[in-house]
């Protein structure tokens, strides 16, 4: 009876530890939209990027509760890495008329809701 409660408390360690791991993508954003990464309740991640687009893209945070904050520009080809506190999105905003890439390898909580976002 002790080895299955053992089992059971690991088995569920694990599982809601299973939030924290790592993602690849590599994200297109239309014209003048944005890409919204986790816009919901979650943990902190971190974002490293690189613009792969022959254009700048603005990034920025979005507290859930509202408001904007540490924005920067990515020129093509440069690449960042954002940090980014529990309930807050990261914004890519492509202001230009060609579509934009980026590439992002997420860590932390990747637990995270992805939409885009027109102007």
């Amino acid at each position: 009876m002790r080895n299955f409660a053992l089992t059971t408390a690991l088995a569920i360690l694990t599982s809601s530890c299973g939030i924290f791991g790592s993602l690849n993508s590599n994200t297109s954003i239309k014209p003048n939209d944005s890409f919204v990464l986790g816009n919901n309740e979650h943990g902190s991640f971190k974002v490293k990027l690189k613009n792969v687009s022959k254009n700048e893209i603005d990034v920025y945070e979005a507290p859930i509760s509202g408001g904007t904050h540490s924005r920067l520009t990515v020129k093509p080809n440069e690449s960042r890495v954002v940090k980014v506190d529990r309930n807050t999105a990261l914004v890519f905003e492509n202001k230009s008329t060609d579509y934009a890439s980026v590439d992002l390898k997420v860590t932390g909580d990747i637990g995270l809701s992805m939409t885009y976002k027109n102007k």
